[in-house]
């Protein structure tokens, strides 16, 4: 604990803050804010009800009307702080409202009703995070089976494109052919091609082979990428040709080269491309949507949208079950994000 504030209180001289510090300090809270501000938002807004969620002004924190049981009512009552007219405050049920006026009662002497206006009445709320949202989402939604697909295209998709990539940028950046920097810059510059463009030639495509409706049209697609290609071949110059000449010297196959020498070297770059396609692949609505049609082939992206009607859209069930959507790839993504920084940090350096 203590390091950790000693970090916190640094400044740039050791004596006090000064302008600098609080401008830089300044500068990280605001970042951090706009960052992790709506994720507070989600997660906090998880927890509230439908009419919470559309209540004006809006609150951060789950607020939930408090009631109490009164004895012949059958269920429970709405409590209210009732300014009454000699001006003192006290809590009373609602039981009844008519137009402007409410009909009140004292749960402790319920056999008088009392009638006060609208605007004389404060409800009583607490802060309750409850799980009722989450348990009628899962109870709705079959969790179960859109976490399967969504882990089994995830996972299947990012072997792949790990496959795919490392053997294009094995042969871009080891092996001296005619036209080398030619495909090297015509697969980056398909960077700049929008995905609204090549949707109607893929769909076509996956429709001939006969992979619509499968999860094989979402996720054989996807697992050449022009960035995974670009992060490997620049990460792989990096490795001395001389390691493989001496393999071939000994007698070592190319692919025994590419999958005993290469690979474990470019372990780093790997492991952030093996983060990003995770965070790609989960986070993939669009083409999924447009390849699947069948429910029981919904991943959890496209499994939210069935909680959108035509009239009606039902925003606690949907914020509960992308807090659930997205509780895997951030375990993921804390406990393997320091893979990306050094594997950028040493990707393309001699």
């Amino acid at each position: 604990m203590r390091t950790v504030l000693d970090f916190l209180g640094r400044t740039q001289s050791r004596k006090r803050f000064s302008g600098v510090d609080l401008l830089t300090y300044g500068y990280l809270t605001l970042g951090t804010i706009i960052m992790f501000g709506p994720i507070l938002w989600l997660i906090l807004s998880s927890f509230k009800s439908q009419d919470q969620l559309v209540k004006f002004p809006p609150t951060l924190l789950p607020y939930q009307q408090v009631t109490a049981t009164v004895p012949g009512y059958d269920q429970p009552l709405d409590l209210y702080t009732v300014t009454l007219d000699d001006g003192s405050t006290k809590q009373m049920a609602q039981v009844a409202r008519v137009g402007i006026d409410v009909q009140m009662v004292d749960p402790a002497n319920p056999g008088t009703i009392v009638k006060v206006n609208i605007n004389q009445r404060q409800p009583v709320q607490s802060v309750i995070f409850s799980l009722d949202n989450y348990t009628r989402g899962i109870a709705a939604f079959d969790f179960g089976t859109y976490l399967r697909n969504s882990v089994a295209v995830t996972l299947f998709a990012t072997l792949l494109t790990l496959l795919v990539n490392s053997m294009a940028a094995f042969g871009l950046s080891k092996y001296r052919f005619a036209g080398r920097n030619a495909i090297f810059l015509t697969i980056v510059s398909t960077l700049m091609i929008p995905l609204p463009v090549i949707l109607i030639p893929v769909f076509l495509v996956i429709t001939q082979v006969g992979w619509n409706n499968n999860l094989l049209g979402v996720i054989v697609p996807a697992s050449a990428t022009p960035t995974g290609v670009f992060l490997l071949r620049q990460y792989m110059l990096t490795i001395p040709d001389e390691l493989l000449d001496s393999a071939r010297i000994d007698g070592a196959s190319e692919w025994r080269i590419y999958w005993q020498i290469i690979l474990p070297l470019a372990t780093p770059a790997l492991a952030v491309l093996a983060i990003f396609s995770v965070m790609w692949r989960w986070n993939d609505f669009l083409w999924p949507l447009i390849v699947l049609s069948h429910k029981e082939l919904f991943t959890l992206p496209i499994a939210l949208n069935s909680f959108q009607g035509q009239f009606n859209t039902q925003w606690d069930l949907v914020l509960a079950m992308t807090v659930l959507t997205l509780l895997p790839i951030t375990i993921v993504f804390a406990f393997l994000q320091r893979f990306i920084t050094t594997g950028i940090a040493t990707t393309g350096l001699k």
